[in-house]
């Protein structure tokens, strides 16, 4: 098991190629970092075993599946109780359309990014779902005009 503090340059090669292509095999992968196959499976291993790899997605374009429209949606709970926060939250993991949910200091309580395929398809999911919480105050929704930056990839 890694630290975090422990992680040396060819584990931080092997996070960024993972995270380009998590479906790049191993001797790929040796040979990209500059290690070999076995020490490059262990350090995989090691690095899964302490939480820092969490698992290998496949990204889905959303516009390509009808969901091509981004909108950014703060919440304002009525009530701060660990119960309310706890109903809100299980609320938003039950909803695919929801794709991020931040916690947020400040005027508002949460921050949401929520993928539909237009303006009516969010706005019926506003109106009656997510108002229909009886946690959410209130919603002051902003639609993305465009992308100019999209990645999972987290600097190592």
């Amino acid at each position: 098991m890694k630290p975090k503090d422990q992680i040396d340059e060819i584990d931080r090669r092997i996070l960024s190629e993972l995270q380009r292509n998590a479906l790049i095999s191993h001797a790929d992968l040796a040979e990209r970092v500059g290690a070999s196959v076995a020490s490059c499976w262990r350090r995989i291993k090691a690095l899964e075993a302490a939480g820092i790899v969490k698992g290998a997605v496949r990204l889905v374009d959303a516009e390509k599946v009808g969901r091509g429209v981004n909108v950014l949606c703060n919440i304002r709970m009525r009530s701060h109780s660990l119960d309310a926060r706890s109903a809100f939250e299980a609320f938003v993991d039950g909803h695919p359309e929801i794709v991020e949910c931040f916690s947020m200091s400040g005027e508002w309580d949460y921050l949401l990014r929520i993928v539909v395929a237009d303006v009516a398809d969010y706005n019926l999911f506003l109106m009656r779902t997510l108002l229909a919480h009886p946690s959410v105050a209130g919603a002051a929704s902003h639609f993305a005009l465009s992308m100019t930056k999209y990645t999972t990839a987290v600097p190592v």
